[in-house]
């Protein structure tokens, strides 16, 4: 056998042995590991180009593995699509919480519940200007898949972005900020208000202004939200 040949055999084994590797490695892979690699993998994606990049061929390049083992963990693409909508609400709601987690005082503080509210707001428009391409994601939920449930998340862990700002208007209830006869669904209008300014700060018509100007927007909105809720002239009695 020539040296020439003798090479080429070496190199054929070598490569064999490393396709023999890899395929132990991924038999190796825990129950449940691709799937939770699909969705980091997606979420990269869509931390880089929003909802449009997140594409199942790519992300199954990213793990590692065959394009069609994507689908014993997702029927089609929107399904990946879903999950990682989910993943980006909930990085969303772990800045909420550890915003929150910097206000000091009491629960039933007025002006701690005031400050926890604020630290809510200030964690969502951070985020939708940080991470475009997440919160963009986030609420790109493909229609024939469910946002989540309605219902509060018992478990703090558990808790997504809406679950935070109902608590926060919940304290701001027992406070006696905000009254119990104006609490209930109270949670929408304030949260649309935030989300409006983050869609025309982020992509809409202020997108271009300079970072002063939207800074000082913003906190003009978290500061109607607030004086909003306190009522008039801040007397808790006319909310």
């Amino acid at each position: 056998m020539t040296d020439a040949r003798a090479q080429e055999r070496r190199q054929a084994l070598t490569g064999a042995r490393a396709a023999d590797s890899a395929g132990a490695e991924r038999r190796r892979r825990p129950r449940g590991a691709v799937r939770e690699g699909l969705v980091a993998a997606g979420l990269e994606l869509a931390r880089a180009g929003g909802p449009d990049a997140v594409v199942l061929r790519e992300a199954t390049r990213m793990v590692g593995v065959v394009p069609n083992a994507a689908y014993r963990h997702f029927a089609d693409r929107d399904e990946l699509l879903a999950a990682v909508c989910s993943a980006a609400m909930r990085e969303l709601a772990r800045r909420m919480a550890d915003g929150v987690a910097r206000v000091t005082g009491a629960y039933g503080d007025p002006a701690a519940a005031r400050g926890r509210l604020g630290a809510i707001g200030i964690a969502y428009l951070e985020f939708a200007r940080d991470e475009p391409g997440l919160f963009a994601t986030a609420f790109a939920v493909p229609h024939q898949h469910a946002y989540g449930a309605a219902a509060p998340a018992p478990d703090l862990a558990e808790r997504m972005p809406l679950d935070h700002l109902r608590g926060a208007l919940d304290e701001l209830a027992d406070a006696g900020v905000v009254s119990r006869r104006r609490r209930a669904g109270l949670e929408y209008p304030v949260w649309s208000t935030v989300h409006g300014m983050a869609v025309l700060a982020g992509a809409g018509p202020l997108r271009d202004v300079p970072g002063e100007t939207r800074d000082h927007l913003e906190l003009l909105t978290l500061a109607f939200i607030d004086e909003s809720l306190a009522g008039r002239d801040g007397d808790p009695a006319s909310a």
